[in-house]
């Protein structure tokens, strides 16, 4: 089928067309967890960025008191929020204290009562298995800035062979922020999904077969 009038914002539209939760948090350096909750069936869009201060207007450069954070949308019908933080707890080390201030402080923004009541839940489980309590710092979402578009969807934008590949798809870079394929081939170079695992995951995608197949034939195609 011809695809010249249908641009990714088409098929991402189909694919995103259901009702999504937010996770807030930092864990580090933004890069590496960007690519991991990318990598996760479920998660529909993945964003870093600054929060958990009160600098106005922050840069990568001008942080103020903000921590790199990254945002995560994702399906609860497909993975629970519980699931997101026993990731988020387990993929960092949350008691590491202000290292090069606050920049790589693990923190946990709640964006309601119930995700709340979840987090201290879980909290408890993780601290069972870290033998240790935890100081990620846990308070109410008040805002998130986007960062920069070179930090976004880092890994796969090292290479650029792949993104000349995926031109077809994303003309302006600004549509890999997000995008779920392009989060999913983040989460792949940076080898927390495999080739396999994705091709099976895209035949599932709630998207018209057409479109499917060309996602997957785009995938198969692509050099490195």
């Amino acid at each position: 089928m011809e695809f010249q009038h249908r641009t990714i914002v088409h098929i991402e539209a189909e694919l995103q067309d259901r009702k999504v939760e937010t996770a807030t948090f930092g864990m580090g350096c933004f890069w590496g967890p960007e690519a991991r909750f990318g990598g996760l069936p479920g998660v529909m869009r993945t964003r870093v960025g600054y929060a958990g201060g009160t600098t106005a207007a922050p840069t990568y450069r001008e942080m103020g008191d903000h921590s790199e954070t990254v945002e995560v949308e994702f399906d609860p019908q497909v993975i629970r929020f519980e699931d997101v933080l026993r990731q988020f707890w387990r993929n960092h080390y949350p008691n590491r204290g202000h290292y090069k201030g606050r920049q790589y402080l693990s923190i946990l923004r709640y964006h309601d009562d119930e995700q709340l009541e979840v987090i201290e839940r879980v909290k408890r489980e993780m601290e069972g298995e870290l033998g240790e309590a935890i100081e990620t710092e846990i308070a109410p979402f008040e805002t998130f800035t986007l960062a920069e578009e070179r930090h976004q969807k880092y890994y796969l934008k090292r290479y650029p062979t792949a993104l000349e590949q995926l031109k077809e798809l994303y003309p302006d870079q600004h549509l890999l922020v997000d995008s779920t394929f392009a989060a999913r081939l983040n989460g792949f170079v940076k080898g927390f999904r495999t080739c396999d695992s994705l091709f099976e995951e895209i035949a599932h995608w709630k998207l018209p077969p057409d479109y499917r197949q060309y996602l997957m034939d785009k995938l198969k195609a692509m050099k490195w």
